[in-house]
This record gives C-alpha cells, structure tokens and sequence, in this order.
C-alpha cells in the first residue's frame, strides 16, 4: 500500500510573517522551533500574494525559499504559484515610472495604491526577482487545477496548463509594458465562479472542462468578501460552486489569523 503523504495549501500571506510562522509551526506543524522544516515528506503549496498590504513581503517570501531548499532531504516539496501581487511588485521594480492605464497612472503608483510597501521594495534584490520569475500560473494537483485568482483570465493565455504557464513566462520575461498593464488589468476580476448575480457554477464547470480538473484550488478573493462574515472567523476553506471551487484566501491582511488546508482525497 502507498504511503500518503500530505499536501497543505496557504493562501495569500500578503506580507503577515508571523501569522505564517504561527501557522507552520502551530497548526500542522511543518516547522521547529528554529523555523526548520519538519514536515517530512509532505507538499505544501502556496497560493501566491507574498507582497503588500501587510509589513513583510521579502520575510514571507525569504521563509518560502528557504523551506524550498530544506523539504527535499527529507522528501516534501515546497511550491507556489504567481500572484498579481507578485506581478505588481515585479512592475514597480523594472519599470517603475511607465505610464499605465491604472488608478495612479505608473505602475509603482499603481503598487503602491495597492497596498506596496516601501521596505519591501527597498530589499527585493536579482535573486527575489529571479525565483518569482520561474513561479507558474497554474498547476495541476492530483486532479485538481490550482489557479491563484478566481478568475478566467487564463483562458486568454492558453487552453492547457502547459500553455498557459509559457505564455505567462514569456510575458513576464518581457519588456512588452502594454502586455504587462493588461495582465495587470485583467487580475482585476474576482468571483468568476461564483453565483452570486451570474452563473459562475457554468463557468467553473466549463473551466475544468478546458484543463481537465475535477476541482478548483484558489485564493485572490478574501472568503469573508463572499460570506460576509468578518475575516477573524474564517478558519477553513469556503467550498462553493456546488464543490468545484475551493477558497485558500482567509484575509491575513483584512484581520484573520489564516489557515492551513489540507487537500482531502479527490471524490469523483
């Protein structure tokens, strides 16, 4: 018999350091005292969002590194994809002061209206830059698609997860400023699969449909936006969409402590 082994989601972090190393360390655990990785051979996904709104982005995504480096001796795996976020930080440290279509006009006003802080853009050094670079849009998990926003804008970049992940390296590796102000845009959309004055159950079933998922993993939207609850009572994840959708974000930076999921067997 295969021995299981576990895999755990986080959503967005947004820069709340320790909310997740009490997280880590607290709630599975996955880290010692020391913030070393004790999690064996368990998988832990991140959802994406390490930056802003909260007061340590690069601490957030140093311990991602980090734990990246130290799970494979003992044979975890520690994984991400990109979020917005990340591409905004991204913008405002290559091109800071291009114009934009944004709010602000420039994409380092456009970051910083988003919740930038200085102290983060102030220590992103080339290796912060280049190990965002190589993070995927989507990804395929034991029959499931992880996706950081709900979403279908990645629908327009490819119709398979391979696709999709190329074109957004591509983009991102580019100094194409039009392209990244539209991807930019286009992670403005929130909610796409949920039904709340539209058919988002349809859309959701037609988006697993294209990546061939049985269920949806994703973060972007706080849950308490979609239950109206405040964000210190989210504490798991919010399935809805009829179970296709599964929310990761418990709004760290809107007051709630977080959580860690762990991904159940795939009923189908």
């Amino acid at each position: 018999m295969l021995k299981h082994r576990p895999i755990y989601v986080i959503g967005d972090v947004h820069g709340h350091l320790q909310k997740l190393l009490d997280l880590l360390r607290d709630d599975v655990p996955l880290l010692d005292e020391n913030l070393g990785w004790v999690g064996g051979d368990a998988t832990l996904w991140f959802m994406g969002d390490f930056f802003d709104r909260g007061p340590d982005g690069i601490g957030v995504m140093d311990l991602v590194m980090r734990l990246q480096q130290e799970a494979p001796a003992s044979g975890g795996q520690v994984k991400s994809l990109l979020g917005n976020h990340d591409v905004t930080m991204l913008t405002a440290a290559r091109f800071p002061h291009e114009r934009t279509k944004g709010p602000a006009g420039t994409f380092i006003g456009d970051w910083k209206r988003n919740g930038g802080q200085d102290k983060d853009l102030e220590r992103l050094q080339d290796h912060h830059i280049a190990w965002l670079k190589t993070l995927p849009a989507m990804a395929r998990v034991q029959g499931r698609i992880f996706i950081h926003a709900d979403s279908n804008l990645y629908v327009r970049y490819g119709r398979t997860i391979d696709e999709v992940n190329a074109a957004f390296s591509e983009l991102i590796h580019s100094e194409d400023l039009a392209r990244w102000d539209k991807l930019l845009s286009e992670f403005s959309e929130h909610k796409a699969f949920f039904d709340r004055g539209k058919n988002g159950t349809a859309s959701a079933i037609e988006f697993l449909r294209v990546y061939g998922g049985a269920q949806l993993i994703h973060g972007h939207t706080p849950i308490n936006t979609m239950t109206s609850q405040p964000a210190s009572k989210i504490h798991a994840g919010y399935y809805y969409a009829n179970g296709l959708c599964v929310n990761m974000d418990g709004g760290m930076y809107l007051g709630g402590e977080g959580f860690v999921y762990e991904l159940p067997p795939l009923l189908v």
